[in-house]
């Protein structure tokens, strides 16, 4: 907010008048009539005496130092053909839209723009740079002059615990004597595979990366490496660092089949080329700002092409995977005479669960279950239920996504 300033530079006179009640009233004479008359006016500077309104207005420095804090957002650009483009000005994308040139897309909560008479292009070297964690990750993409996105994800964590409820509940069902297949032989014993929580944690990784190819022309990918050694009496430890070790590898080779040319930073050098880019990373990991995961992501990306040290966008694109029970045939839980309520699903009215939709009242939200007639709307920042009784006749649906996503 601008400071207003009623003092001048020259020394003024103030000239009292007398009132009807006889008190004295003074004003200081100003540029466009008297200070009075801008009580209730709007946010723009007023000018004092001897001063110009375009002096006061703030400055195209300070302008430019604000949109770098908050960074501009890139409009991604695909061809009639569906090839992604270099990302464009949004001020560009609103004039094609606007000539009938474009036509708008939604990507999972990401605004982009298909272009109607152009299927090839000029395309620039992209990189993404993935910070890998246990609890959040961190992705960025750019170029040697913008960033173009930076994500904030959240990890996979719930498989394990659901991997033991299943087994507990086919033991149960085992010991009423309920219809239910055999035992089987545990094929996974002494087996070199990846376990499916540690699994997930690495899928989550890949199907963003997939997603990013569709809309922006990603060649390169650099990867912060995970390093550690076995330690001697700790079998518990080794036995989980081996399946981060299997996991990692499986991600590395599934980022080469897809086409990306592949650059494993090690964590000790992330250190040294934030020191040189002279940027400082966060003590909370729990924070939703740049700093707390992104600043790696964004100087590793940034170590493979040599750009600039000054961070152009900071703006975080948050993404929190939603745990559906799709396979949950009913409720664990009994009810009034040993009834078991159907739970779980795919479809819910018409829509696929996670469905990102809008409605008249709760504005955009996604569908979860369904209860009768009526469907439950969810809030895509917190995840929290918003009404059970949505009529699906009132819900427009926009996109299918698997995400919860916001900007932050």
């Amino acid at each position: 907010m601008v400071k207003i300033s009623t003092m001048s530079s020259k020394k003024t006179h103030k000239k009292p008048v007398r009132a009807g009640n006889g008190r004295l009233k003074t004003f200081e004479p100003t540029v466009h009539g008297r200070t009075k008359d801008a009580a209730s006016t709007s946010l723009a500077c007023i000018p004092s005496v001897g001063q110009s309104r375009r002096e006061k207005l703030p400055s195209a420095n300070s302008l430019k130092k604000k949109r770098a804090s908050l960074g501009l957002v890139m409009v991604p650009v695909l061809s009639s053909l569906g090839k992604p483009l270099m990302p464009c000005h949004p001020a560009r994308a609103r004039e094609l839209i606007k000539q009938g040139r474009a036509v708008r897309r939604w990507y999972r909560g990401i605004f982009a723009i298909k272009l109607i008479d152009r299927s090839e292009g000029v395309i620039q070297q992209v990189v993404t740079g993935i910070d890998p964690g246990s609890k959040r990750e961190a992705f960025t993409v750019k170029s040697q002059g913008r960033t173009y996105l930076n994500i904030m994800s959240d990890s996979v964590v719930w498989v394990s615990g659901r991997l033991y409820l299943r087994r507990c509940l086919r033991a149960f069902r085992r010991s009423r004597f309920t219809p239910c297949r055999k035992n089987k032989y545990n094929k996974r014993v002494n087996s070199k595979g990846l376990n499916p929580s540690f699994k997930s944690r690495w899928q989550i990784k890949l199907n963003i990366m997939k997603w990013l190819m569709r809309l922006y022309p990603i060649s390169e990918v650099a990867v912060e490496n995970i390093i550690s050694k076995k330690r001697r009496g700790k079998s518990k430890f080794n036995f989980y660092f081996s399946q981060v070790e299997i996991g990692k590898n499986w991600f590395y080779e599934a980022l080469k089949d897809i086409g990306l040319i592949l650059h494993v930073i090690p964590a000790y050098y992330t250190k040294e080329l934030r020191d040189k880019y002279g940027l400082k990373k966060g003590g909370n990991k729990k924070e939703e700002r740049f700093r707390a995961h992104n600043v790696d992501s964004w100087t590793i990306a940034n170590s493979i092409l040599e750009g600039s040290s000054v961070v152009d966008n900071k703006v975080i694109f948050r993404i929190i995977p939603i745990p559906f029970h799709r396979r949950q045939l009913h409720r664990m839980q009994p009810e009034k005479k040993g009834i078991r309520k159907t739970y779980g699903g795919t479809i819910s009215h018409g829509f696929k669960r996670g469905s990102v939709i809008r409605h008249k009242k709760w504005g955009l939200s996604y569908v979860g279950g369904a209860i009768r007639d009526r469907i439950s709307l969810h809030s895509l920042k917190t995840g929290k239920r918003l009404c059970y009784n949505a009529k699906p006749k009132e819900c427009n649906f926009l996109y299918m996504t698997k995400w919860r996503t916001y900007v932050v």
